[in-house]
């Protein structure tokens, strides 16, 4: 199947349901137990009377009126800040899609590096249409390590660029990238303004690609996390240092932080157990000619079942390891499994 034609699925993925299936009522009438009758008339005068939702609150606070709102917040469900659910147990962490066409407007046939040992010479055969896929999960290893509600984590993500439809180059994958980190969070619980803040967490994230030179890519970083949240909503600041390589000759993609970034703000704004919708901004800090950074913005709603449509849009620098320097724009649709919340 072509590229066009996978544009074509995609729009019909865009596409809002076209049809309904109208649930046809019990008829009360033709039961002869009268128990059971008593029943069914008792079941459907129930459901009528449910009150409708009302629109100013929220998914939780429709759900449950009587309950304190704090316990459904949306960095503890997936962060057990309240509770504890044990160790060792697969959750999830980031999102985990297949996006069937993901459109890149700029491939980077050459990736260069500034480093002449990780700089291509001889262009590589991209088609601008690709797939992407991303899995991430994380457990975690440690309650209470360093006192009262501070947790150890793992986490791992791989994100990998696959051009499917490159028959000419035996549709290889691209690139893909790794990235395992360890996390120390703890769970905190104080207003600021109308959110909460959540969770406070410091990392070491190490990304690599697992290439040989001159496609080789890598880096560490310690990254601090500031969680806050309000109900349907959650934002995330990350600010991160790079930890520094052993020489100038050592470094696979200097300058990196002036690309990719040394901060990136996570918002999160769920509708309900309908719509989704993440934006994540990346930035340099720096001004002038070194202001650098991306934004990636995620939407996805349900269909097929369990299934979510996503939709994903990348615009700036570092969409991966490999792309660091590079400046494209892609837009991406295909299915998720799990989105941030």
């Amino acid at each position: 199947m072509g590229y066009r034609q996978w544009l074509w699925l995609g729009l019909l993925l865009l596409s809002p349901a076209l049809w309904a299936v109208e649930a046809e009522s019990e008829n009360c009438w033709t039961i002869e137990d009268d128990a059971l009758r008593l029943s069914c008339y008792d079941r459907q005068t129930r459901i009528e009377s449910d009150p409708a939702p009302d629109p100013r609150l929220s998914f939780w606070q429709n759900r449950y009126p009587d309950k304190d709102q704090t316990v459904y917040s949306l960095l503890n469900a997936r962060w057990e800040l309240a509770d504890n659910l044990g160790k060792f147990i697969l959750r999830p962490y980031k999102p985990v899609y297949f996006l069937p066409l993901y459109y890149n407007n700029r491939p980077n046939p050459l990736p260069r590096s500034g480093n002449p040992r990780t700089s291509v010479t001889d262009p590589l055969d991209l088609d601008y249409a690709e797939a992407k896929l991303q899995l991430s999960f994380k457990t975690k290893l440690e309650d209470n390590l360093f006192g009262e509600n501070i947790d150890l984590w793992f986490g791992y993500t791989q994100s990998s660029h696959w051009q499917l439809y490159n028959s000419n180059a035996s549709r290889p994958f691209r690139e893909t990238n790794y990235e395992p980190e360890l996390m120390l969070v703890h769970a905190m619980n104080f207003r600021l303004g109308e959110y909460t803040a959540r969770m406070i967490g410091l990392s070491f994230n190490h990304q690599s690609n697992g290439r040989s030179e001159p496609l080789s890519r890598s880096w560490n970083r310690v990254i601090l996390t500031l969680g806050l949240d309000r109900p349907d909503w959650a934002i995330l600041f990350r600010p991160w240092w790079r930890v520094p390589e052993t020489s100038d000759a050592e470094d696979e993609n200097p300058n990196i932080v002036d690309y990719v970034g040394r901060a990136e703000l996570l918002v999160v704004h769920r509708k309900g157990n309908t719509q989704q919708i993440a934006a994540r901004f990346r930035h340099s800090l720096s001004d002038g000619s070194d202001s650098r950074g991306s934004v990636k913005i995620d939407w996805s709603y349900p269909c097929f079942n369990r299934l979510r449509c996503h939709v994903q849009i990348f615009n700036g620098y570092g969409e991966s390891l490999i792309d660091f320097n590079h400046r494209s724009t892609s837009v991406g649709i295909g299915i998720a499994l799990l989105e941030w919340f």
